[in-house]
């Protein structure tokens, strides 16, 4: 049976995995973006015994130093700025033996526009210092988002025309310039270069996961949220709309998008296709608010409609010796406010209308993961709570 959804593997077969002699490495794989939120569990579910594809040797790039909730992992650390090419070629077309590309990461700009020329430059200089240069290359996964169904972040509000959730994989390109597009085109332009390369494209949604490298990282910066909350004493509001405290909404578990991916990259019935990936379940945002105030044990207020507007980002814009004291006196690991609540994205995701989307065709094509939502927002709490990001 699958690993994605039979479970684990027996003490019996552990047993004869260890007198073995190592197994020489079948699948290479190279996470660019492996500080990020789906990066990282990458980083953690590709070493593990029973991970197909593998044994796996890792390669990891990120533009920062590795941090240190990252160093546990088994992955070669490669600090490149990919939006500069010959940083990327000096670093990244000596790596000959890749056979898997994961590539997980991209830059925020203040318009489409430049998101579109940035982030394509990335893929293109990644892509023009591997591609070449490893011959047992197999596939490519690239991760997009729900936004190839929604437009980017400049046209929400705008009254420009999206489609109808549940959103499907065969619905077409929205008329609006969106840097998802560009990657796919990008993507398809080089795969079509190398004879036998494959390819897949993964569009989550609103991810629920753990790096405080991350740009639209919800489920910390609700944490830090709620840890400012209790060392003020002060009840947490809900920042959003009525939509998203009583409709359903839905998300995509970290974990759960690495499985994916690594599947889509394995796996025959994958190939050259996209794919949605959730976890396959709903909720309603005034259910999680109570869990949220309940694993920090503080209080909350509930969404009242007519009442006063809350922003997370007008509420924690003076916060930052607030946050350096809880930091010091917990003895947390040393962050910055701006580096672990990403408030404009809360505010956007908590303040907008719920959308849904169906997984019916990675069923399909044979992936059958899924997640209780409601245990993973519960489990990465923990998990910002472990690596000591907030008390």
């Amino acid at each position: 049976m699958s690993w994605w959804w039979a479970g684990a593997i027996g003490a019996a077969k552990k047993k004869i995995e260890e007198d073995e002699p190592p197994q020489k490495h079948e699948g290479v794989a190279l996470i660019v973006g492996v500080t990020g939120i789906v990066g990282n569990s990458l980083a953690e579910i590709l070493p593990h015994s029973d991970t197909p594809g593998g044994p796996w040797k890792i390669y990891g790039v990120a533009r920062r130093p590795r941090p240190t909730w990252n160093a546990d992992n088994p992955v070669n650390y490669i600090q490149c700025d990919i939006s500069d090419p010959e940083d990327t070629r000096v670093k990244l077309s000596p790596l000959t033996d890749i056979t898997h590309v994961f590539y997980v990461t991209w830059a925020n700009k203040s318009t489409e526009a430049e998101n579109c020329e940035v982030n394509g430059k990335m893929l293109q200089n990644l892509l023009d210092a591997v591609i070449p240069n490893s011959p047992n290359l197999k596939h490519i996964c690239l991760q997009t988002g729900r936004k190839h169904y929604i437009g980017p972040f400049e046209s929400f509000g705008k009254n420009i025309p999206t489609h109808d959730p549940p959103y499907t994989e065969d619905l077409p390109r929205l008329n609006h310039i969106n840097f998802y597009y560009t990657l796919e085109d990008i993507l398809f332009a080089e795969v079509e270069k190398k004879e036998g390369l494959t390819w897949s494209i993964h569009r989550p949604g609103n991810i629920f996961g753990f790096s405080p490298y991350s740009m639209m990282n919800l489920v910390g910066t609700l944490c830090v949220y709620a840890a400012i909350c209790k060392h003020e004493g002060v009840p947490m509001k809900f920042p959003g709309s009525k939509i998203a405290w009583e409709g359903y909404s839905d998300c995509s578990d970290a974990d759960l998008i690495a499985e994916h991916q690594i599947w889509a990259a394995v796996d025959r019935f994958a190939k050259n296709e996209a794919f949605n990936v959730s976890n396959g379940d709903v909720f309603k945002w005034k259910h999680f608010w109570k869990a949220l105030a309940e694993h920090f044990g503080v209080e909350f207020v509930e969404y009242e409609e007519g009442g006063e507007e809350v922003k997370l980002e007008e509420l924690m814009k003076d916060k930052g010796s607030v946050w350096d004291e809880i930091v010091r006196e917990n003895g947390l690991t040393v962050t910055k406010l701006e580096e672990v609540g990403t408030w404009w994205f809360s505010d956007l995701i908590l303040g907008g209308e719920c959308s849904l989307d169906s997984m019916n065709k990675s069923k399909e094509h044979g992936f059958l993961g899924f997640r209780n939502s409601k245990s993973s927002f519960v489990s990465w709490m923990y998990k910002v709570q472990a690596c000591k990001i907030v008390p």
